[in-house]
């Protein structure tokens, strides 16, 4: 099964850049597909290899920043060819 994941890092405190960056960068070099904007980055793949991911990089997303938050949303089906038709 396939799924779409959009992820945001929150960072609760001052000089929260690394954390988002060392996040981001660490799912680029996970192999799965990876797309980012200025709000949230996507995740697309395989359930099982994408939440294997997720599992790790979550865990030390959270562990590098002292508070925050980190949002989730998870769609039943690879939508990282959408393009919007208006």
């Amino acid at each position: 099964m396939n799924i779409s994941v959009e992820l945001t890092l929150t960072p609760l405190q001052d000089n929260f850049e690394p954390a988002i960056i060392n996040f981001i960068k660490n799912l680029r070099a996970s192999g799965l597909t990876v797309l980012e904007n200025p709000l949230s980055t996507q995740v697309y793949g395989d359930y099982d290899a994408v939440m294997k991911v997720l599992t790790q990089e979550m865990k030390i997303a959270l562990d590098a920043v002292e508070r925050g938050l980190l949002y989730i949303k998870i769609v039943k089906s690879d939508r990282s060819d959408y393009e919007p038709h208006f």
